[in-house]
């Protein structure tokens, strides 16, 4: 196959990254402005086509020093000397700030795509990683932007006033010079008019108790599993997971039903009921793949030691699949946390409702739309917090749970 030259790859890349990132920036201006702003993608590429031609002349032994910033300085003028000549008019500080800002995100682009690749001809899988980083740049902006947009639009919303969704529901600024008390208005009336604290009480108490007795059963059920030997073990091993074939949707209704003759419906209690049935086979699922990886020298070690099985999984296996538990509970957290149908089912009465089901309470025409934006963030936030808190031991519960299995 015929060798590349990365110098012209480096052109084309360099072009890309400056034409992305000033349509990306233009369009989070508009919105957190609320003015219409045209992206100059033209120069702007023709400006990081010639800071990524710099950066990719540089030899490697330099590559490491400041080519970054001098890369986005060059750039950054390229497109100030472009903006000149089809514009003629002094740029605001604001226009310049996200040219800077363009620049930067552009020559720090570049130095992912190329940071050990030279200007001369290179062959095939040189050619194809710098293709895969650039791939791997793409859907990372590209996830980045649709994971954060509506996120923004609802944080947004839920700060405006009323007249101002009125005039003009597409307006997404926000006036950060506005008292906070009328800035939080919504946020402030969710927990003084609508007892959004009881709500997030409520969840707090079926999610931790969902986790506790998940665990409770998910672990010796694992446990048992991976490590015990018994009639059936493998047929049970693989047919874990088959409640998940049963939609949630057709178990509601005779659940309704017989909730209703129990007693339970309308209460927290059969929520607690309900959530760990749904869990506790992808936490066994999830867990016995952790348990299988685990040595068993050291298990027989501790028998052999005097412990008893018990003592065996409390002393030696629980320590060590801290990283797998911690894991599990955050997912069925967060499954209790967001769930919806049970509860909108079999809750009537406001002072049980969940997040969940309070915030389809506000799904009214008598209420402001603001008010269910801010009850979104609301019913977000704890999740998203407890999701960065533990997301190493996520990453490292569920890789190490997918070895063997």
């Amino acid at each position: 196959m015929k060798t590349g030259n990365v110098f012209f790859i480096s052109l084309i890349v360099g072009a890309m990254w400056a034409g992305i990132y000033i349509m990306v920036l233009s369009v989070l201006a508009m919105l957190v402005s609320g003015e219409t702003i045209v992206p100059d993608a033209g120069n702007a590429m023709i400006a990081g086509l010639a800071g990524a031609g710099c950066y990719i002349l540089t030899p490697l032994a330099r590559r490491e020093e400041l080519w970054i910033p001098v890369s986005a300085a060059v750039a950054l003028g390229v497109y100030w000397l472009l903006y000149n000549l089809s514009e003629g008019a002094t740029p605001s500080s604001t226009l310049v700030l996200s040219w800077i800002a363009v620049f930067v995100m552009s020559a720090v682009s570049w130095h992912l795509c190329f940071r050990d690749m030279s200007s001369q001809s290179q062959g095939r899988y040189q050619i194809e990683v710098i293709l895969i980083r650039v791939f791997k740049g793409l859907g990372f902006v590209f996830f980045s932007i649709v994971v954060a947009l509506p996120f923004y639009v609802m944080l947004m919303t839920s700060l405006k006033i009323q007249q101002s969704l009125l005039a003009n529901p597409l307006d997404l600024s926000i006036d950060i010079t506005a008292e906070p008390k009328k800035l939080f208005r919504s946020y402030i009336e969710l927990f003084t008019d609508y007892r959004f604290g009881l709500f997030l009480l409520n969840s707090a108490v079926v999610s931790v108790a969902t986790v506790v007795i998940t665990l409770l059963f998910s672990i010796p059920g694992a446990y048992a599993v991976s490590r015990l030997k018994f009639p059936g073990q493998a047929v049970l091993s693989r047919s874990i997971l088959l409640i998940y074939m049963v939609p949630a949707i057709v178990l509601v209704i005779p659940l309704y039903a017989v909730f209703s003759q129990l007693g339970l419906r309308n209460t927290l209690i059969g929520l607690i009921v309900v959530y760990p049935a749904t869990t506790i086979p992808v936490a066994v699922y999830m867990l016995q793949g952790y348990f299988r990886g685990l040595p068993y020298e050291l298990e027989e070690a501790g028998l052999m030691d005097g412990l008893s099985r018990l003592g065996v999984i409390i002393k030696i296996t629980l320590p060590l699949s801290l990283p797998a538990i911690a894991s599990v509970s955050l997912y069925i957290f967060m499954i209790a946390w967001n769930e919806f149908l049970f509860a909108f089912m079999f809750l009537d009465s406001p002072d049980i409702f969940t997040l969940s089901r309070g915030v389809q309470s506000l799904n009214s025409s008598e209420i402001p739309r603001q008010h269910l934006m801010a009850g979104a963030v609301i019913a977000t936030l704890p999740v998203l917090i407890l999701f960065l808190w533990f997301e190493r031991f996520l990453v490292a519960g569920l890789t190490a749970g997918s070895v063997k299995g």
